[in-house]
């Protein structure tokens, strides 16, 4: 087998980050500054997240803005080292969910395999090569449900495919006799079929029957369920990222990344 072009096929060149939300629990820090420029330890959350795209190989990036996007068209350019950046502009970033925002990059969508990455996950480079490596197309990554964390989660099949979302869960939601709950770390791989022929199809539904406050998790549980979507996962259990929301989150991230 000749790996060498088994890796190439394997390789993705484009990304997209949603990058739009106020960040509004993340206040005063983000009074003047858009939540993905929130620095961790001096790095601006999305710089951590280009400078890891690019050290993969992908070659082009759109990012979905809104909340003062000029900061971040200031910050990043058209060119962020060897990266391409695109940029589109949601008016309406105050209203609306992120299905809304990645409905809006449905042009970057079409255009081939891509890395969807939400714009306030700071995380080593590592991941993104879990999910490379998994020599899957579809597949999110993905860690152990802790105590610690809240938001959604996910169950597994035997074969590791999502096979449920559930919304809203917390620590309190562990039990000992209950399923195993895994968080999703907001990092996905997608291949080109998947993204034309099923996802961007679903949110010309949802966005045209004016769900415009829906969640990419939504959307995802939806083509699970009744779509028959197979996103399958990788594991990153021993790879460091934080998903920040809030002030708190900024400083457990601060203390886990220090000497990074």
């Amino acid at each position: 087998m000749d790996l060498g072009g088994w890796r190439d096929q394997m390789t993705v060149k484009k990304a997209i980050i949603l990058a739009a939300g106020v960040g509004s629990r993340l206040r005063p820090l983000t009074d003047l500054r858009p939540k993905p420029l929130v620095e961790v330890n001096g790095t601006p959350i999305l710089y951590k997240a280009l400078r890891n795209l690019e050290a993969v190989g992908v070659e082009e990036v759109t990012l979905v803005v809104g909340y003062r996007k000029h900061a971040i068209q200031y910050a990043c350019g058209h060119r962020f080292g060897a990266l391409a950046i695109n940029y589109v502009a949601s008016a309406a970033f105050d209203r609306t969910g992120s299905a809304y925002s990645l409905w809006l990059a449905r042009d970057a969508l079409l255009s081939g395999d891509c890395f969807l990455l939400e714009g306030d996950v700071f995380f080593e480079e590592s991941a993104l090569r879990h999910l490379l490596d998994s020599g899957l197309t579809d597949v999110a990554a993905i860690v152990p449900f802790d105590e610690s964390m809240e938001g959604s989660a996910v169950l597994l099949t035997e074969n590791g495919l999502i096979s449920q979302f559930r919304m809203r869960q917390t620590g309190a939601n562990l039990t000992a006799n209950g399923p195993r709950l895994f968080k999703t770390m907001n990092l996905f791989r997608l291949s080109s079929p998947t993204l034309k022929e099923t996802i961007v199809p679903a949110l010309d539904q949802i966005i045209g029957s004016g769900a415009t406050q829906s969640y990419i998790e939504e959307l995802l549980s939806y083509l699970i369920d009744l779509r028959g979507l197979q996103l399958a996962t990788a594991r990153c259990d021993h790879v460091r990222w934080y998903e920040i929301d809030t002030t708190e989150d900024l400083q457990v991230a601060e203390r886990l990344f220090r000497g990074a």
